[in-house]
Formats: C-alpha cells, structure tokens, sequence
C-alpha cells in the first residue's frame, strides 16, 4: 500500500478474500489518472517488491492496454485501473463479501511488511 500511496495511486483499497477463495488472500486495489500513471504505478510495485523484498510476481497482466495490469505475487494480487475500467469491472462490488482492510492501519504500521504493495 505505502508503494502506491507514496505514487499518489487514487482510491486505494484492500479487500481480504482468504475466506472467499484459493485465489489470494488478499487484492489491493488502485486506480491511476491516465494509462501512463498505471503503468507507472504497477511498475514501482515490481521495482519496489523486488527491491526490498527480491520478490517478482508469479504473474503480470495487462500491460499491452495500460488500463487494467494485474501483478499476482501469490498471497496478494495487484489491481492497477484506469477510473473507467474500474467503475466497469467494479471489482469492489464482486467482492463485498470480502473484508475491507482501512487504509490507515495499513498505513501507520510501520513493522509490517504486508503493507509495502
């Protein structure tokens, strides 16, 4: 979270699914301003997670649109949007079931490295 935070991503939220699916446990959610800006965005999330955690994703879609990349690492997926396609897709409404995690914890909990995305 503090990655895309600290590049100003927009809308940020974490939706917790352990409970719902073996998919992950987690999706971060973020939209960007432009399809430049998500491209960036997911791109600091690679650099960053490999960076200071040597982690690459399992997985990297979407980058030849620019307007939905998805960057999988396992336990938590990456969702980087343009506002449209988001408001399209509505992932957030999907997952209602899922727990919403408050940014502020996030945020402010500076010992926990689940919260770099």
């Amino acid at each position: 979270m503090k990655i895309l935070d600290n590049k100003k991503a927009q809308d940020l939220q974490v939706i917790g699914i352990r409970d719902l699916t073996i998919i992950a446990d987690y999706f971060v959610i973020a939209s960007g301003g432009s399809t430049t800006q998500v491209k960036a965005l997911a791109d600091e999330v690679e650099f960053q997670m490999k960076e200071k955690f040597g982690m690459m994703p399992l997985r990297t879609e979407g980058y030849n649109s620019s307007s939905w990349i998805l960057v999988d690492y396992g336990n938590v997926v990456v969702h980087v949007f343009t506002k449209d396609t988001r408001e399209f897709y509505d992932l957030e409404r999907l997952w209602a079931d899922g727990t919403k995690v408050e940014l502020e914890e996030l945020l402010s909990n500076e010992g926990d490295h689940s919260n770099e995305v």
